[in-house]
């Protein structure tokens, strides 16, 4: 085994250095280095202190999650942790890029605490469904006070050096060489004769939150909501109290127990399951990592709307130049009005400041001049969505932009090959379908023509990157991935109205299930306009639905569509007059309506999108099951700690699924229920989509 740990002498003070690339995680061999390292250090007599620092570009940056749910190998890390803290001399860690989980857990061991300001230090745990599990909990409430120990462990999220320092969890901020300055830490440490200061000794900070329950009621209210579903955050709650109650032994112990049985829980093991699929989405197996991908140093938006300002943002977010265009010189500014505004209620709320505003507005340069997208490195549409309206963007476009640009279309369903037609350099042209509002969601569709080449494919993926999305890359066809799935849940939602269900009971089904919003208050935020023009055009109907526009009720923008909303609040409320039209289209089709049981709604919301998730498999139009997952995860809010609808299918059994859909055909007689083959041929195998598709 390579050693993984190097210890070095600078004068009387030893220095462990984890050299485990790419991102030093705590693994068997490292564990190993550190105990080993610590116990040789401590034999020394010629060592006065220990400095435990990183190599690359980060301390250590957690656990090594590969082996969760594996045999243990000794030295677990509570044992190194024990050897680092009843160290008979001072232990110093020295923290640069990020300290996060287990790694921080490594330095709140140590007796003291060095870093750089760019330095970030978390407790990330909670987003792979768990809470730490080596004295994080109790040790971190010790250093930074209660309420910032509940926010930095139930939000997950790191904060910087500064902040760090400012609240005791780092001792100093070091200029320079951080390992000369943790050296020199060390160094005055010794000859100050300073005790050694273990984290486990202090009570101060959890002792001025002790007999005040109020504390972490007020706290379990305020993140109620983005918690709803999900068994680590109260896991996470509950510890932080065990630091203010009990000794530290004690909440140390039921931080243990808490640890175990949240790594066999089935949320956590779609949380880590996705943890990993997000990362495997990034790969392409026929477009290489080192394919070359343009550098995009200037972009431009065609397109002032509410999608085309939200596209235009993420690439000021990140300091890239943008240039939107409209045809109308009174809409370019009502699009731009609605951008400052979004900026000015994020620095309302203390994200920004009123400079970062002007220097991001400073970067999105508005006109009516077509001609003005010349020097763009990217030109992305974001027109109405009728074919014939891009593909005139699109012509034009193929004799301005210059001859590398990228071209992409922010189409949400139509053909891309048919749009890149419209160019003589289709394999410039790429679909980035961004979601609304797409300055907050982080998915973005890339959909590969046929014509695509592969270093338009990489300089998509690349920006997406580069601009905080998850891209995904996916064929053409209608709807893509997304919101081809999404139209056979949408069929099956109308249907239900017919056979007896009332909105309000759909909508609870999938919200109970984990989801934000049910199938009718999703269509009364988006507009049930936007779905009637698609089926006008394409000759098809949604009886119920379209009832509704056809009266001119097309949901929260006309106060209502499926609910009712009343006096500006957009809280949903059931219609009396919704129910009406619905029992009377129901009498008009001759359909007799029933009680419909729960569990027969989620099973005829959800089979559904699996049966054309193994469709789309199938005609080879998603890379793997799992990047399916990340797209209904990050552009339709299915709920993380169920993995995704595919993982989901897996865990529920695709026999069953398949079993039901063919109770449903016979039941129906609808080709609607016909189970796809890969659905049928994995069922037969007993296998799943994870590992058969």
């Amino acid at each position: 085994m390579p050693t993984l740990v190097d210890l070095d002498r600078r004068g009387r003070i030893a220095v462990l250095t984890v050299n485990n690339p790419p991102v030093n995680a705590l693994s068997h061999g490292v564990r190993l280095g550190l105990r080993d390292g610590m116990r040789q250090a401590a034999a020394d007599p010629g060592v006065d202190a220990v400095v435990i620092a990183c190599a690359g570009r980060t301390f250590i940056a957690g656990a090594d999650i590969t082996e969760f749910g594996k045999p243990p190998k000794e030295p677990i890390l509570h044992e190194v942790l024990d050897v680092i803290e009843q160290s008979p001399k001072p232990v110093v860690a020295a923290i640069h890029g990020t300290a996060l989980g287990g790694g921080l857990e490594v330095a709140m061991t140590c007796h003291w605490r060095v870093g750089v300001r760019s330095a970030r230090l978390g407790q990330p745990e909670v987003k792979l469904g768990l809470a730490p599990g080596a004295g994080g909990t109790q040790r971190l409430p010790r250093l930074v006070g209660v309420e910032k120990a509940l926010q930095m462990t139930v939000g997950g999220d790191p904060i910087g050096g500064e902040e760090a320092h400012r609240l005791g969890l780092l001792d100093e901020l070091v200029e320079g060489d951080l390992t000369a300055g943790a050296v020199a830490f060390a160094e005055r440490v010794v000859a100050e004769r300073r005790p050694l200061r273990k984290v486990r000794d202090l009570d101060d900070k959890v002792a001025a939150a002790r007999g005040k329950p109020e504390i972490f009621a007020e706290f379990r209210k305020s993140v109620a909501r983005q918690t709803r579903g999900f068994r680590a955050p109260e896991a996470c709650i509950r510890l932080v109290e065990a630091a203010v109650n009990l000794p530290f032994d004690q909440g140390l112990a039921r931080e243990r127990e808490a640890f175990v049985e949240l790594v066999n829980s089935p949320e956590s093991k779609a949380q880590r399951y996705f943890f990993f699929a997000e990362r495997e989405a990034a790969k392409i197996p026929d477009v290489p990592a080192d394919t070359p991908a343009r550098e995009v140093r200037k972009a431009a938006v065609i397109g002032a709307g509410t999608m085309g300002g939200g596209i235009a943002m993420n690439f000021a977010n990140v300091g890239i130049p943008v240039t939107v265009v409209e045809v109308a010189r009174e809409a370019l500014e009502r699009g731009l009005g609605v951008v400052r505004r979004n900026y000015e209620a994020t620095a309302a709320k203390g994200r920004l400041t009123k400079d970062d505003v002007d220097k991001r507005m400073g970067l999105i340069q508005g006109t009516v001049d077509f001609g003005a997208v010349a020097d763009a490195d990217l030109i992305i549409e974001a027109v109405f969505e009728e074919m014939p309206l891009k593909k005139e963007v699109f012509a034009r476009l193929d004799k301005i932009a210059k001859p590398d640009a990228v071209l992409a279309t922010n189409t949400s369903t139509l053909d891309v090959n048919e749009i890149g037609s419209a160019t003589r350099r289709p394999q410039s042209v790429i679909g980035m379908h961004f979601f609304s509002p797409a300055n907050v969601m982080r998915l973005l569709e890339n959909v590969r023509g046929a014509k695509t080449s592969k270093p338009t494919i990489a300089t998509a993926m690349a920006v997406g990157r580069k601009i905080g999305k998850v891209p995904v890359l996916v064929g053409v066809c209608y709807g893509f991935v997304g919101n081809r799935m999404l139209h056979q849940r949408g069929r099956q939602a109308e249907r239900l109205l017919l056979e007896g269900a009332l909105p309000q009971q759909v909508d609870k089904v999938l919200v109970d299930f984990g989801f934000p919003m049910g199938p009718f208050a999703m269509g009364d935020l988006a507009g049930l306009d936007v779905g009637w023009r698609v089926r006008k055009a394409r000759g098809t109907k949604a009886p119920v639905a379209d009832r509704l526009c056809e009266l001119g009720h097309f949901g929260q923008k006309t106060g209502s569509g499926f609910y009712r909303y009343e006096g500006g609040d957009r809280t949903p409320r059931p219609d009396p007059e919704v129910e009406r039209i619905i029992l009377e289209v129901s009498q008009g089709q001759g359909i007799k309506r029933r009680q419909i049981p729960d569990d027969e709604i989620l099973a005829r919301l959800l089979y559904p999108m699996i049966n054309e998730g193994a469709k789309i498999l199938e005609e080879g139009l998603a890379i793997r099951a799992s990047d399916i997952d990340v797209i209904w995860v990050y552009g339709y809010g299915w709920p993380v700690y169920r993995g995704g609808p595919m993982y989901w299918a897996d865990q529920v059994g695709l026999k069953t699924i398949r079993d039901r859909m063919r109770e449903l055909q016979q039941r129906t007689g609808d080709e609607f229920w016909r189970p796809a083959g890969l659905l049928g041929k994995l069922a037969d195998q007993g296998q799943g989509f994870l590992e058969g598709a």
